[in-house]
């Protein structure tokens, strides 16, 4: 635990120290054009990667599916199944014979560097505000869960990244990323059809109909289990197919939506990004309301709501009057440390089990499943 709340603070901390603002002000260049401020940009965020990367490539079996990841990689070695995605295995396979023997920790290096790179990169490139997106990266698990759940996290940032080609509707890199990085994790699929659908300007029909679809999923549920299982026949008779839904993401997207009513006319009317993330909220409150039937729902919602580390920052940003924006720079905040509060109680439960922090320096690994002989 002193790990990562140590870590937290230093990288939030360091976070107060950059400005997007200065990015072509009149302050002092230095270097090819470079201003002081953005020089202070560059090497901030170079030492905030270091250090999420440096605890993330030196852990050992933290995570809930690390034992089951190394196990992955030995069988895709041995050309045996595996229920992983082809570039998972072939980063796999290649890693191992390139070092001539299974070099696990170096794949969960090379994940921990591409997760980490696309989340701040798009947070930089894409946020009015880096350093709140950067505390509600860090306080609202995305950085810690990443931990537990390599090939997700590693698509969801690259969804995250992605949002730019589709508010720019730059289709040809967009379709280019999304089938790439599927590639570790083919729910990113899902990204090309609910992004392009949030990017449309949408009319009150529209809100209507998806309504409509919603409350259909009171009447059809089977209908769509029945879909789901066609798409992911992985799933038929396992505990996947139990569902389930989350309070706490229903009463974060209603409250974002109420923020975000608030500040429509002010921020979102006239901004296609504000819009598309607002509708991208919007359906992940349906989706929460009414999906809690589809397996991992989670998974498809979090493609949604993580456009929240986007979004937030504009609204803040957008409040004209500074002390109330304060205040809501405030109540962001203090939201943020209470989910932190909850989530690391609970770090060290099954699904998550992120605690007790360990590193290859100084524990070593139990046995696989196939070191105890059960294959």
């Amino acid at each position: 635990m002193a790990v990562y709340l140590s870590l937290t603070v230093i990288v939030l901390l360091l976070a107060l120290l950059i400005k997007q603002t200065d990015r072509a002000g009149g302050a002092l260049r230095i270097y090819q054009g470079m201003s002081r401020q953005q020089m202070v940009n560059c090497v901030t965020c170079l030492i905030i990667f270091v250090l999420l990367f440096a605890v993330s490539a030196l852990r050992l079996n933290v995570g809930n599916d690390y034992l089951k990841y190394v196990e992955f990689m030995h069988l895709a070695y041995s050309r045996a199944y595996v229920p992983t995605e082809i570039g998972f295995n072939a980063l796999a396979r290649i890693v191992y014979f390139v070092c001539g023997f299974e070099n696990y920790l170096l794949i969960f290096a090379m994940f921990a560097f591409a997760t980490i790179y696309f989340f701040m990169k798009a947070m930089y490139e894409q946020s009015k505000w880096f350093t709140l997106s950067m505390v509600m990266f860090m306080l609202l698990g995305y950085y810690f869960q990443s931990l537990s759940t390599v090939r997700y996290y590693l698509a969801l940032s690259v969804a995250l990244y992605a949002v730019k080609f589709v508010v720019n509707r730059d289709w040809p890199r967009f379709v280019l990323i999304t089938l790439i990085g599927s590639l570790f994790h083919k729910s990113l699929l899902l990204i090309l059809l609910l992004y392009v659908v949030a990017q449309l300007k949408w009319r009150r029909w529209m809100y209507v109909g998806l309504g409509l679809l919603g409350a259909s999923c009171l009447v059809l549920k089977d209908f769509y289990l029945k879909v789901v299982i066609l798409l992911y026949p992985s799933y038929k008779d396992t505990e996947y197919l139990e569902g389930g839904t989350s309070i706490v993401n229903i009463v974060r997207c209603i409250v974002i939506l109420a923020f975000s009513l608030w500040m429509y006319k002010d921020v979102i009317r006239d901004s296609r990004a504000d819009r598309f993330y607002f509708i991208c909220n919007i359906m992940a409150m349906v989706l929460y309301v009414f999906g809690a039937f589809i397996p991992v729902i989670s998974r498809v919602g979090y493609y949604l709501t993580v456009t929240h580390l986007l979004f937030i920052p504009s609204l803040v940003m957008g409040i004209k009057d500074e002390d109330k924006r304060k205040l809501a720079t405030a109540c962001v905040t203090i939201a943020c440390v209470m989910y932190f509060a909850l989530y690391m109680r609970g770090a060290g439960n099954d699904g998550i089990r992120i605690l007790p922090y360990q590193t290859f320096l100084f524990h070593d690994l139990p046995l696989t499943l196939s070191e105890r002989g059960y294959y």
